[in-house]
Order: C-alpha cells, then sequence, then structure tokens
C-alpha cells in the first residue's frame, strides 16, 4: 500500500532526494519548502501526487497549517521526514548569539514544531514513522562545527526520548545520520561566522584534511530512507555512508576507554 510522506526542506539535497524516491514509486508526498516553485518539475511530473506547500519551520503556526493542509489533502500521514536545517560554520568563540538562536530555531526548534503537530494524527491513526535528519555530527563534534552540533545533539536527545513515549501508540522513529554527502549543507545554504585570526591554524589544518575527503552521493540515499520506512522494525539510528561507520567505532572505543580510565574517580564521586 502507498505511503503518504510530509517532508519537510524538499527544494534541494536530501529533501529533493526523499521526495522524489518516494514519488517515484507511486507513494504521495506533502513538501515543503521556503520556495515552492523549486517543486514545478516535480508537480508537473507526478500531478496530484505531490502537494507543494510553502513554509519557514521557524514559524510555529505556518507548520501547524501546512500539517493540517497535508492532512486534509491525503487523509493520513504515515512517514513524516524532518529534514530542513543548514550548516552554521565558526569557532565557538566567533559565533554571535544571533547566529547560534537561529541555527536552534531551524534544526532543533524546526524539528520540534513539525513533530508535536503530526503527533495527535499518529496517535488517531495508531501507526507512523518520524524521520529525523540528524548527522555523524549529531553524536561526535569537530572544529568550528560547535553550533551545527548544538542543534543536532539536541534533535538526537528530544527524538530518543520522543521513541520510548510514542512506541505505545504505534509510531516509530529514526535519527538517520549522515556523514558527507554531495549536497549544498556546505554551500550557499551555510552561515559562517566571522573569522578570528586566533583559530586559522585549525582552519588551515581542517582544510589540509578535507582534501581526502570521500562524499556521498545523495541519489543513493532515497532507496535507503525507502527502506528503513518499510521495515517492520526500524532502527532508532541509522548511519548513512561508510564514512560515519569508521568514525562512530573509533569514537565510541574512545569514549568506553576515557570512563573506564576513570572509573575510580567515578565511585569515589558518589561517596
Amino acid at each position: 500500500m502507498s505511503k503518504v510522506w510530509f517532508i519537510t526542506g524538499t527544494s534541494r539535497g536530501f529533501g529533493r532526494t526523499f521526495t522524489e524516491a518516494a514519488l517515484e514509486r507511486g507513494d504521495k508526498v506533502a513538501a515543503t519548502a521556503r520556495d515552492t516553485s523549486t517543486l514545478d518539475d516535480l508537480a508537473a511530473k507526478y500531478g496530484e501526487a505531490i502537494l507543494p506547500l510553502p513554509l519557514d519551520v521557524t514559524d510555529k503556526a505556518a507548520v501547524g497549517a501546512a500539517v493540517k493542509a497535508a492532512h486534509e489533502r491525503f487523509g493520513r500521514l504515515d512517514v513524516v521526514v524532518n529534514n530542513a536545517g543548514y550548516g552554521l560554520f565558526g569557532m565557538i568563540e566567533e559565533l554571535t548569539e544571533e547566529q547560534l538562536r537561529a541555527q536552534v530555531e531551524t534544526n532543533l526548534f524546526g524539528a520540534f514544531w513539525v513533530t508535536q503537530a503530526v503527533l495527535p494524527i499518529l496517535r488517531a491513526q495508531g501507526s507512523g514513522h518520524i524521520v529525523q535528519i540528524s548527522t555523524i555530527g549529531g553524536i561526535g563534534a569537530f572544529p568550528s562545527l560547535g553550533g551545527y552540533h548544538a542543534s543536532k545533539w539536541a534533535l538526537e536527545g528530544f527524538s530518543e526520548s520522543l521513541a520510548q513515549e510514542v512506541a505505545s501508540h504505534g509510531i516509530k522513529v529514526t535519527l538517520v545520520e549522515p556523514g558527507g554527502f554531495a549536497t549544498d549543507w556546505a554551500g550557499s545554504s551555510a552561515v559562517h561566522a566571522a573569522p578570528n585570526p586566533a583559530y586559522d591554524h585549525i582552519r588551515q589544518a581542517m582544510a589540509a584534511r578535507s582534501g581526502d575527503a570521500q562524499y556521498g552521493d545523495p541519489a543513493a540515499a532515497g532507496p535507503a530512507l525507502l527502506e528503513i520506512v518499510d521495515a517492520e522494525n526500524p532502527p532508532l539510528r541509522v548511519l548513512f555512508g561508510s564514512q560515519p561507520t569508521a568514525i562512530v567505532k573509533h569514537l565510541y572505543a574512545q569514549r568506553l576507554q576515557t570512563w573506564s580510565d576513570w572509573e575510580h574517580v567515578s565511585h569515589a564521586a558518589q561517596g
């Protein structure tokens, strides 16, 4: 049976890929974007199967209206993908309060507003799947991305709690954690803080390492997500790309070793 999707941030990148993958196999999609003209070609190709909706996810009232419109049009919501977001680049000392607040408003509160808006519908259905597009940066951290990490670590935490809260209502939750992909995340959609020369050496080292980076093909992410939402028991977390699988193994081995090394202090702190 075909599924009904609600996907945010569908103008490009992963959002566009997920929308195309769902439509191509015969599903229906309520596709949100700040500029819905970017979806004109999909509307011409798929007709009534796609509902383009203008949306800025930081506008709570607009989020509620978009979710209502999608539900009224299609009668149900099966898969909700919180994809809208962008990257904020800058060392912690370089970030302005406005930049950090804007990052959290989009990457965290945007997903929060959508999640809250769809939950009554999914609970009434007794089914549904909420997919949060996180990142390998949601479980590990790197220089110059502290603001971005803050938004995604928060998304990870609230989504893990959410999964436990809604399981008895037949609702599933998955955090997708991609590594580097050839999207516009670090391009024109990104925000960059004014650089402080004190951190130029870190930027130079990062630039030198980036030359060896291998980026995934966003087109392959669509079929991967279809497999997840079709699974009877989908994962709470899933990595996208070969790069993050290697990072995670090293990251958690390092954390476990550190906790073990300082276990005597942990016990002493208990009194």
